[in-house]
């Protein structure tokens, strides 16, 4: 009976073992290919489904006349699989290193790389993939792909290629291994070049690679749109020619050459020395990559002048026959006497036009007395001093100019003459190109417009007036003073074109080391614009510590000017300008003297 019962106990225990065991594999069945039948199945797919981006073009920027400045190309990063090299095909290495312009040490290294090592010396996985050579054209892949070698193989990419190599390259910018638009235009128009990648879904194999003939879903990218930059590529040239030219003659630490058309603020050259290649942007220094016509600071000096004797005009306190007595070392104002900066040469009584001729410190200083403060830091604003001009590119620097609060005794009679306030070249461009606006201030602007593939304009970038500054019979008179600057009695005889008529005016800082001014340490500038009566174009030539040579200084005059006269010369014949050898009307000057100045 005992053996019985244990018999039958056995059996159950058995028995609902095995339908225990049935019911929870079945429930799990249930559970996994009906209830969670979606989260699984979708679990499946994703294991042997792949989705492939498929990178967008990036547009192509070309200058006003449709010349080529950047572009994409499709290139190839060329690799091999380790494990499936024939030896067979080793004697096609010498060929296929010559392709790549790589060692066969090399190619041995890569055929013996077939597993990954962590740190420790430990194997981790096979290695299927050995990069060999990135950035192959698709010209060399063809040749490397007719060779037949088992395990070679290429992966397709876009790359950034500048043509022309360094020209333009601050204003350009440059984008990255990565991908990212760092600086310049790119970075700048990274919205309309970038465009819209794609993608594609496919299925693997059970190596994890793509199976094309089972490829079920794909869109296709949009590729970028194209940028139309207000640059000339010719003027460019001549531009950087003549950086090439200070750099060799006046071993400066730095030049900066602004060229544009003063009436829409359309650049039309801009240039740096030193410069880069950005097809080699991670190879130079860095402090090369800076656009410093944007980011440098100075004290302008005499080219600030423009500023006081400008808004003493516009303001009616004076005209061009007024005599200011310029032999005075100090002026009374009030119950301040003000000590006046000096002249290199004494002047004398003086008219407002021979003060902006011959670059006369005490007669800028003067007017800037006359001026009063509120309306001379009124001018400064007005011109752009002190704020960036919104030229939209990256590294842009506003300048340094005290509000009349932290202004001391001297700054009244100093920042008229350019000391005191600190400006990039692209502030001081602005401001000149606002004169031969006929005193309307406009946005300096390097693009024209957006176009696609069929060269459709999708966005256009129109001139933009920022404000006036100076009524337009002001500026008039002021431009018939800088014609006279840019003459035989002037600073800057070096800066005239032969048959047009140049306005302009020089400026020499001595630059602050060691908290104290230097006299062995410069900055030469040139501003101006010709012709003088319908201006076209505005060139600023500033140059950083040019080297003193046969005992002269490094001023405007001597340094600027020339350039300015070359980039010129260069624009008109380019341009087929004709020559006008009639001289405008000076502003006379008058025996008449203005009340107590």
């Amino acid at each position: 009976m005992k053996t019985l019962f244990v018999s039958k106990f056995r059996f159950y225990l058995v028995f609902f073992s095995i339908t225990f065991a049935f019911c929870s594999v079945g429930g799990r069945l249930v559970w996994l290919q009906v209830w969670n039948a979606d989260k699984y199945t979708e679990i499946a797919s994703s294991a042997r489904k792949k989705v492939s981006t498929i990178k967008a073009r990036r547009g192509d920027i070309v200058d006003s006349k449709g010349n080529l400045l950047a572009t994409t190309r499709s290139v190839v990063d060329v690799g091999m699989d380790p494990h499936i090299i024939l030896d067979e095909d080793k004697l096609k290495w010498s060929t296929l290193a010559g392709y790549l312009n790589i060692s066969m040490k090399q190619l041995e290294e890569a055929s013996n790389s077939k597993r990954v090592l962590d740190e420790n010396g430990r194997y981790v996985r096979e290695k299927r993939w050995v990069k060999l050579r990135e950035d192959v054209d698709e010209g060399t892949y063809r040749k490397i792909k007719e060779l037949k070698i088992k395990g070679i193989y290429g992966n397709f990419k876009h790359s950034r290629l500048y043509p022309n190599k360094k020209l333009a390259s601050h204003l350009l910018g440059y984008v990255n291994k990565e991908g990212t638009p760092t600086m310049g235009v790119e970075r700048f128009a990274d919205y309309y070049l970038n465009g819209q990648d794609g993608w594609r879904e496919s299925e693997k194999d059970g190596r994890r690679r793509e199976m094309p003939q089972h490829r079920s879903f794909e869109v296709s990218p949009s590729d970028g749109l194209n940028i139309e930059l207000s640059i000339d590529r010719r003027i460019q040239d001549f531009v950087e020619a003549e950086l090439a030219r200070i750099s060799s003659e006046f071993e400066p630490l730095s030049a900066s050459i602004i060229v544009s058309d003063p009436k829409s603020g359309y650049i039309l050259a801009l240039g740096n020395a030193p410069d880069f290649d950005p097809n080699k942007f991670n190879t130079g220094d860095l402090a090369h990559q800076r656009n410093r016509a944007l980011s440098d600071l100075y004290e302008p000096g005499s080219t600030f002048k423009i500023v006081a004797v400008g808004g003493a005009l516009n303001e009616g306190l004076v005209d061009g026959n007024h005599i200011i007595d310029c032999s005075l070392a100090t002026f009374q104002s009030g119950s301040k006497k003000l000590r006046l900066p000096s002249d290199h040469n004494p002047l004398g009584r003086i008219s407002v036009s021979e003060i902006v001729q011959k670059s006369s410190n005490r007669g800028a200083a003067r007017l800037g007395i006359l001026l009063g403060s509120n309306r001379l830091y009124k001018y400064c604003r007005s011109f752009g001093f002190g704020q960036k001009t919104d030229f939209g590119i990256g590294g842009e620097r506003k300048g340094i100019l005290p509000s009349t609060s932290r202004w001391d005794g001297l700054t009244i009679t100093r920042l008229p003459i350019g000391h005191a306030v600190s400006v990039t070249p692209m502030q001081i461009h602005v401001a000149m190109s606002c004169v031969a606006n006929g005193g309307v201030l406009m946005k300096p602007q390097f693009i024209t417009r957006v176009f696609d593939r069929e060269g459709k304009t999708v966005v256009p970038f129109n001139p933009k007036p920022v404000r006036r500054v100076i009524a337009d019979y002001t500026a008039e008179n002021l431009s018939k003073m800088l014609v006279s600057v840019v003459s035989d009695d002037g600073t800057a005889r070096r800066a005239k074109i032969q048959g047009f008529s140049v306005a302009g005016k020089t400026g020499t800082t001595q630059k602050i080391i060691d908290g104290r001014y230097s006299n062995r340490h410069h900055v030469a500038s040139f501003v101006g614009y010709f012709p003088a009566e319908k201006p076209r174009v505005a060139i600023t030539v500033v140059v950083d510590e040019p080297k003193i040579k046969n005992g002269v200084l490094g001023y405007g005059g001597v340094v600027a000017a020339p350039s300015f006269h070359r980039i010129g010369t260069a624009i008109a014949a380019y341009w087929g300008m004709k020559p006008d050898n009639s001289k405008p009307d000076f502003v006379r000057n008058s025996s008449g003297i203005l009340g107590s100045l």
